[in-house]
């Protein structure tokens, strides 16, 4: 079987496999695995951002903890089925970046049919957080610093310090936030390219078929680094 036929790094994922991973992830115990709108705003920061992070470090945070404690599979297919989706999630955004096209953010709508943005800000700047010194930079860059002022009003809209909170956040007004918001993401993606962060960053991370399973002292196809029954291995009942 050729690789295209495995595994489509640039495909994006579907109405109906967005919805599969949601609701994996809603299994995810403890109740601190991200939601998807967390998600793509996770993914896009660290995609955009000036250092690159590893699957075994970012994976973590996607399901609220480490996989063998977070997560339980039905099977080492539903294993690579739920990593498969999402490594092409991933290289979705990061084709779409890469493109140099501007990437539109998924965003939930509540229960009056609004779109609002905050997941999506507060997954972003949990990206954020995992490379905060290179992320200071593009802060404290006068020239190139308000291409986060989207972001940051949508993450401070609801904060407890009122000082940090933005005025009201009209209809019309969000959806310019998102507009810039999106934009404000490609500045960021190519402020560090100048900067020195390479292009490169679709993950080749190809899923290995269910048959023949790895071995328990394999290397763990999640690309974590771990021992297969240390990591995914230990999640499967």
């Amino acid at each position: 079987m050729k690789k295209s036929q495995l595994f489509a790094p640039d495909e994006p994922l579907t109405d109906a496999e967005l919805d599969r991973l949601e609701e994996f992830l809603k299994r995810c115990k403890g109740g601190k695995a991200m939601n998807i709108e967390e998600l793509d705003g996770f993914f896009a920061a660290l995609i955009a951002g000036p250092d690159v992070v590893l699957p075994s470090e970012y994976l973590p945070e996607v399901f609220g903890g480490e996989l063998s404690d977070a997560c339980k599979f039905a099977s080492f297919d539903e294993v690579n089925a739920t990593l498969t989706l999402l490594m092409r999630h991933w290289n979705d955004i990061a084709h779409t970046l890469g493109n140099g096209d501007v990437y539109a953010p998924i965003l939930f709508q509540d229960e009056k049919g609004l779109q609002r943005g905050n997941d999506w800000a507060r997954g972003f700047m949990r990206g954020v957080g995992m490379c905060h010194d290179g992320w200071g930079a593009l802060l404290a860059d006068e020239d190139h610093a308000g291409c986060m002022i989207p972001v940051l009003m949508l993450y401070h809209e609801h904060d407890q310090d009122p000082s940090l909170r933005p005025q009201p956040i009209g209809r019309e007004q969000r959806e310019k936030i998102f507009d810039f918001m999106a934009a404000g993401l490609m500045g960021a993606y190519r402020y560090f390219r100048r900067h020195g962060k390479p292009f490169a960053d679709v993950l080749e991370l190809e899923p290995r078929r269910a048959d023949p399973k790895p071995g328990r002292n394999d290397p763990c196809p999640c690309g974590s680094g771990k021992k297969y029954k240390r990591c995914c291995g230990a999640t499967v009942q």
